[in-house]
């Protein structure tokens, strides 16, 4: 009896602990509420406990709501819309619990996401340490939301909370994001609020919910596979990934058979053959986690007979168990260290020998790697290489977390970083992405208008302001007219949803890249030029927002005359060339070849000796287009384009 009250008792206190009043972790001391709009406020309680919002300032109450939980324990609230200011307190009650949050401001919100370079912290920019020292302003604020994965919407984040600009927290802001809000600071002088979820290295897919992939015919095939969680995507990859391993590679052992594996007798003759060294699970079987052996005979002449030598392996992932004509010569668990082992002069023999290695792969990447030359048997003048065919069987397989990464599965990071951020009221989005679908690029054209749409909708709150970042300049796989380039076509997808999304603004960045890194320092810049479409199209300032934008061509014999919107008092090369680069023409071959180019005005005039009739022409059409000079008055490089629609790498090619 007495087991059963405790258990009674404790049962009570977990149901009152559940039902006490709260919040999603968006909801903290110093946060930024959005200016101007009605600003949705919600949570958990018990069914049909009576919530209280009360938002006040200097011990005034500015503004007192008051609801019901619904059955299902959920409720919402909305403040009427505030202009900017503060600092107020908002305390949100209920019968059991009460909860206060301080150093509240209203200001504009802005959600920043993407990948790596949205990603990319304070602490790693160009000038860091003087950008950080005088990170002192704190009207801006930055959440950031945890990496998480979910295959169905989740409720709430993993943790978070709002944090004030300060040389002590702006090392971990997002970059790109904190240029942004100091930029819109400096010229509004009202809070600014930045909600940072990204995700580097992740593709558009998953940023994307269940319903907007749905819409579209190419991805609505992939969704309907998708189970409703992670446990149960890996059940299935896993049952898969067994079943080709009994196809393929001959099934899983006895343990009465796996037992013989190291001995010198065994006939290892039916099993396959792999060249070492090699990262297994990357190249045979991805995603494999377990046990696998690898055996191999050598021969060893009578001059060195008698003596100890040294096995080396090279670098193995994880574990390995090694051994010599049966004998156990040495074991690690060090993953990603180079194995050696001294091998007793009894255990070897003139003539053939053999090498047995049981190795564990326990998570990630595996196999034996490293170098060729790491992998031999000798010492001192005598090397007998041992890189090359090794017989190889598998004895299980594991589940692991491997099968899923954010890009496994479109839904994933919208569903864990994104839906539990909703209806959180905001000004608009930042967004820093798409390297990571430059191989899909000609379907990017929709899968980027369709998640901003989506986005949109989501929120509800009509097409709100979306400002975007073209990739810069970058050496992906050398990339050019001549050979096509994936890095081109996504900046052509990126151009375009500015027609096809409104609301919508791009920063050209080809100018401030680097051809040899992915993720350039100057990410200031990057933040003035996303804060230029912010200022003049949601806050109506008059500054130029863009560079110089192709709008008509023209051909007279061998010249081709170009012209130019948002050339802004003017047209100008920069750099120290002294004429435009980054031109080209092609005739009706589609060969094409560098132009010379001269400025008229609001107009190009392109000539090129090796074209006698112009059809088309390219501008900053590479990878790495960092030398095309156009820009206007404003100092804003010119957006790359092409005039032709030829067929490029990426047509084709979709998600699967």
């Amino acid at each position: 009896m007495k087991q059963s009250a405790s258990f009674i008792f404790l049962l009570f206190l977990s149901f009152q602990a559940l039902a006490e009043v709260r919040l999603p972790k968006i909801f903290s001391s110093n946060m930024v509420l959005q200016r101007r709009k009605p600003v949705p406020v919600w949570g958990w309680a018990d069914a049909g406990e009576k919530i209280t919002l009360q938002l006040s300032m200097g011990g005034k109450t500015a503004q007192i709501k008051t609801g019901k939980a619904g059955q299902d324990g959920k409720w919402m609230l909305r403040l009427d819309a505030l202009e900017a200011g503060g600092p107020y307190e908002l305390k949100v009650g209920g019968k059991k619990k009460s909860i206060t949050f301080t150093d509240v401001l209203i200001g504009e919100v802005w959600i920043c996401s993407g990948q790596s370079n949205m990603e990319w912290p304070l602490s790693l920019t160009n000038n860091a340490e003087e950008e950080i020292r005088n990170a002192n302003y704190p009207e801006i604020r930055h959440f950031e939301v945890p990496k998480d994965m979910s295959l169905s919407p989740l409720e709430d984040i993993k943790a978070g909370d709002w944090k004030v600009t300060s040389p002590e927290n702006a090392p971990r802001f997002t970059a790109v994001g904190y240029f942004y809000a100091r930029e819109l600071y400096n010229k509004l002088k009202i809070p600014i609020g930045l909600v940072h979820t990204s995700w580097g290295g992740t593709q558009v897919e998953s940023w994307i919910s269940k319903e907007g992939m749905n819409s579209f015919d190419e991805f609505s095939e992939a969704v309907a596979k998708l189970p409703t969680t992670i446990a149960d995507y890996n059940s299935i990859k896993k049952k898969k990934l067994d079943e080709l391993i009994v196809e393929k590679h001959g099934g899983f052992p006895e343990p009465a058979e796996v037992a013989k594996w190291s001995t010198e007798t065994f006939d290892d003759q039916s099993w396959k053959t792999m060249d070492l060294p090699k990262a297994f699970d990357r190249e045979l079987l991805p995603h494999f986690d377990g046990t696998l052996w690898f055996r191999r005979n050598f021969t060893l002449p009578a001059q060195v007979s008698g003596e100890s030598l040294i096995l080396s392996l090279g670098v193995i992932y994880d574990a390995d168990v090694t051994y010599i004509n049966g004998v156990k010569v040495g074991s690690s668990n060090l993953k990603g260290k180079n194995r050696q082992y001294i091998i007793p002069s009894s255990v070897l023999k003139s003539g053939e020998n053999t090498i047995a290695v049981k190795l564990e792969n326990k998570s990630g990447d595996g196999g034996i790697r490293g170098k060729a030359e790491q992998i031999y048997i000798g010492k001192d003048d005598f090397n007998l290489a041992l890189a090359g065919p090794w017989k190889y069987h598998i004895e299980s397989s594991v589940n692991n977390s491997q099968f899923v990464g954010p890009n496994t599965a479109g839904t994933l990071l919208y569903n864990a970083m994104i839906a539990p951020l909703v209806p959180y009221a905001i000004a608009g989005a930042i967004w820093y992405q798409g390297e990571s679908n430059a191989g899909r690029a000609y379907q990017y054209r929709q899968s980027f208008p369709l998640m901003i749409a989506d986005w949109r909708k989501k929120w509800g709150g009509g097409n709100f302001p979306f400002y975007f970042v073209q990739l810069a300049s970058f050496e992906d796989t050398k990339g050019n007219s001549q050979k096509g380039s994936r890095w081109a076509e996504l900046r052509e997808a990126q151009t375009m949803t500015l027609t096809t999304s409104p609301n919508t603004g791009m920063a050209v960045t080809l100018d401030i890249g680097n051809p040899t890194d992915i993720h350039p320092r100057n990410k200031q810049d990057v933040g003035k030029r996303l804060a230029l479409s912010a200022l003049k199209n949601t806050y109506g300032q008059n500054v130029e927002a863009s560079g110089p934008v192709y709008q008509t061509m023209q051909t007279t014999g061998n010249k081709v005359t170009l012209s130019f919107g948002h050339v802004a008092g003017g047209l100008h090369a920069i750099g120290g060339y002294g004429y435009l680069t980054g031109f080209e023409v092609a005739g009706e071959d589609q060969k094409f070849h560098l132009a010379k180019g001269e400025i008229q005005g609001d107009k190009v005039i392109l000539s090129c000796d090796q074209v006698a009739h112009p059809v088309a022409v390219r501008y900053g059409w590479a990878d790495d287009n960092a030398e095309a000079n156009l820009f206007n008055a404003a100092n804003l490089p010119a957006v790359p384009f092409r005039t032709d629609t030829w067929k490029g790498i990426t047509e084709g090619v979709k998600f699967k």
